[in-house]
């Protein structure tokens, strides 16, 4: 894997965001004004900026529903069969993809598209992790930052989907948090920062927790102050750490410009993780 300059030096972060902020005209005008005014004040600040990665699964499944085409679920993984590829490549590399361009563009962004395998960014595969057949799902081996840090250091903000390529050329449906872990790791990344609608994790006084590590998030969720749909949240917060090796940052896409100073937001940190300060 060829990786980018070392983490502490014009450190990026990458941002995964999903389809349903597109769905929604309300929230997506605040949220994608928000995004831009972190990029500039990360670069600011000495940062890279952020990479955006984007999903779409509930686009996916609008448009497979449409043309009648069924994807089975086995163990929650979505298996891409070789009918539904196109489709799903036509919505995550092409409507969704395009759509999105366009919203930040108009918003002052200075975007520029990427699918997983452009510029060797992500080296891709058919995934081994499983043990069924998942078809045209794949996985990131490795890859190569350049042409992420090149983007980032003329000012623009790379946005990548989740479709990649097979050493065959072949398409291959990826799962955008997990390429958003990979993109991380493969970029150096300062943190990754995991968008939902929420400002971070609030203790029992309902005060914003700046930092956890796996131990805390056990300790808060056996005393019932992490409780429902925080704990999957805190718990993909932990996995993306460890799987990026730099900090998770849950927070609130209705104030997202405020993770650059640290004002918003729950950093969870791994034992693996930097301990740089996105």
């Amino acid at each position: 894997m060829k990786n980018g300059p070392h983490p502490l030096k014009n450190a990026p972060l990458v941002v995964k965001i999903g389809g349903a902020l597109l769905e929604n005209a309300e929230l997506r005008t605040q949220a994608f004004a928000g995004l831009i005014a972190l990029h500039r004040a990360h670069r600011d600040q000495g940062g890279g900026g952020i990479i955006l990665v984007h999903g779409g699964g509930a686009q996916v499944d609008q448009q497979l529903a449409r043309l009648g085409i069924e994807t089975p679920r086995i163990d929650g993984i979505r298996v891409t069969t070789r009918e539904a590829i196109d489709q799903v490549v036509g919505v995550l590399a092409g409507s969704a993809h395009v759509r999105l361009l366009g919203l930040l563009s108009a918003q002052g962004a200075q975007v520029v598209g990427l699918g997983l395998s452009d510029g060797g960014l992500c080296e891709c595969r058919h995934t081994t992790k499983f043990a069924f057949d998942a078809g045209e799902v794949g996985e990131i081996i490795g890859g190569d930052a350049t042409v992420a840090h090149t983007l980032l250091a003329a000012g623009f903000m790379p946005v990548v989907n989740s479709i990649g390529f097979s050493a065959q050329g072949e398409p291959l449906n990826v799962n955008a948090d997990e390429a958003a872990c990979a993109i991380a790791r493969i970029v150096h990344a300062a943190g990754i920062v995991l968008l939902t609608d929420v400002p971070g994790v609030l203790d029992s006084t309902k005060t914003l927790i700046a930092e956890l590590d796996a131990a805390r998030i056990d300790e808060l969720i056996a005393s019932g102050t992490i409780t429902g749909g925080m704990i999957p949240k805190v718990r993909s917060a932990l996995a993306a750490a460890e799987q990026s090796g730099c900090p998770a940052t849950i927070a609130s896409w209705r104030d997202c410009a405020a993770i650059a100073t640290a004002a918003t937001g729950t950093r969870v940190l791994a034992p693996n993780a930097q301990t740089c300060h996105a």
